[in-house]
């Protein structure tokens, strides 16, 4: 006999050798690729180590653009330079993040900043001329920069790898950006 009869009672097919490996064919063929980037955590003597490039700034403009074929979207940052803390940048930065929105596609990827005009920001960065530079870690080299009631400018504790995490430790309260800017220049000095 050709084929596979039904052991189920009270139905009776068959399943013939061409059909079956059709099947099988487009089961195999129809699989896609699936891939996933994981970023371990850093911590802050790392992340000063590992970029570049340190700027405080304010955000000027957010383009999004195809790339790669068409298949991918990237946003490119403008950012208007207020402080160097590493490396020279010019009075300009441009970043790159993926993800953005171009016409009626939108791309969204987890863990990657979005940025809006207008907001102040301390940009930790790695990649060099001639290609645009990249935040250490996508969201992990972006500090917000916040001003409180009194219009001091405030940034969130930097993680320090000093002991457990615990999401609103008060010992993680926002610092005054000139003490953010000198922990940063600290790290700079205990670099190999």
């Amino acid at each position: 006999m050709s084929g596979l009869k039904s052991k189920v009672p009270g139905y009776r097919f068959k399943v013939r050798g061409p059909v079956l490996a059709v099947a099988i064919l487009a089961i195999t063929t129809s699989v896609a690729r699936v891939s996933a980037t994981v970023i371990v955590p850093a911590d802050f003597a790392e992340m000063v180590a590992g970029s570049h490039t340190v700027v405080r700034g304010r955000v000027v403009e957010v383009r999004s653009q195809m790339v790669g074929d068409r298949r991918t979207i990237e946003s490119v940052v403008t950012v208007a330079v207020d402080e160097a803390i590493k490396g020279e940048p010019g009075s300009t930065v441009f970043v790159r993040v993926p993800g953005g929105e171009v016409g009626r596609y939108r791309r969204f990827m987890v863990g990657a900043p979005s940025f809006t005009p207008g907001e102040d920001v301390v940009l930790f960065l790695t990649g060099r001329a001639p290609a645009i530079p990249m935040p250490f870690g996508l969201s992990q080299g972006v500090y917000r920069v916040s001003h409180g009631a009194d219009g001091r400018a405030m940034v969130a504790a930097p993680v320090t790898g000093e002991g457990r995490i615990v999401r609103g430790d008060p010992a993680r309260r926002p610092v005054d950006i000139g003490t953010f800017v000198k922990q940063v220049r600290a790290a700079m000095e205990r670099q190999p």
